[in-house]
Formats: C-alpha cells, structure tokens, sequence
C-alpha cells in the first residue's frame, strides 16, 4: 500500500510539472529546436510523453508491455499538446485507481514510466535554457534551478 501511495504521489508532481510547462510556454515555443543542434521540437518532446503515457497505461493494466502507440497526431499545435497531456494523465491516473496494490510487474513498469517522465524533465531544462524561455517556478523549486 505504501508503495502504490507514493507511486501516486510522484505522479501528481510530474503531472504538475507538465501543466505548468505548458502554462509557461508562449506563442511558437512549442516547434522550436534546439537551434543548430540535433533536437527535435518541444512538441516533439511532449509528444514522447503522450505516448508513453499512454502506453504504460496500458501495460500497467495488462501487466505487461504491449508496444508503444501516441494519439496526439500535431505535435506542433499547442491547443492539441494540452489536449493530449491531460488525456494522458487521465489515462495514467484511472489505471493507478484500478489497483490498491501492485503485483511486481505493474510496479516495475509505473516505475519505468516514471523514469521516462524524468528524463523529459531533464530535457526539457535543456530546452529552456538553450531557448532562453522563462522556467516555470515549480520546476525552479524542484530541482534547484535558476
């Protein structure tokens, strides 16, 4: 139970996370690129996300990986991003409700999930900080940026 508790917890934070990004960033900030570098778009990124939201989702449910598959078809619109973010966090967040407890499959791919929306953060630091876009308090907060 513990577990499943914390589980739920991180969760919400990597939600807010998200959300407050997304509330940060302004107009054409969603297609840029990391200038001359090899980068995708921030959408790109986001879209990453989605998917994986959505795929461990289901996994978690199946108790066992079954593919990766994202239903946010533009990347590049910002109204579509929040769209799908929200979508998908609805997704993580019924699967997790489904469960008092997870066997060791389904804690293993939470956690795996979780990793992968950590290693969007740090990507997304870069993001902001190569793109000079504003850093959104809470992200400030969490890993002692400045």
């Amino acid at each position: 139970m513990a577990l499943a508790s914390a589980l739920v917890g991180s969760f919400d934070r990597s939600f807010e996370l998200y959300d407050d990004l997304l509330a940060s960033l302004g107009d054409g900030a969603i297609g840029k690129r990391l200038g001359e570098l090899p980068s995708n778009t921030i959408g790109q990124q986001l879209w990453c996300v989605v998917g994986a939201r959505e795929s461990y989702a289901r996994a978690i449910a199946a108790r066992r990986w079954s593919g990766f598959a994202c239903s946010l078809e533009d990347p590049g619109d910002p109204a579509l991003v929040a769209e799908a973010i929200a979508r998908s966090e609805a997704a993580v967040r019924s699967v997790l409700d489904e469960f008092a407890t997870f066997d060791e499959a389904q804690a293993r791919l939470a956690l795996d999930l979780l990793e992968h929306e950590a290693q969007h953060h740090g990507q997304l630091i870069r993001y902001l900080y190569g793109l000079r876009l504003p850093i959104p308090a809470s992200w400030k907060a969490r890993y002692a940026l400045s």
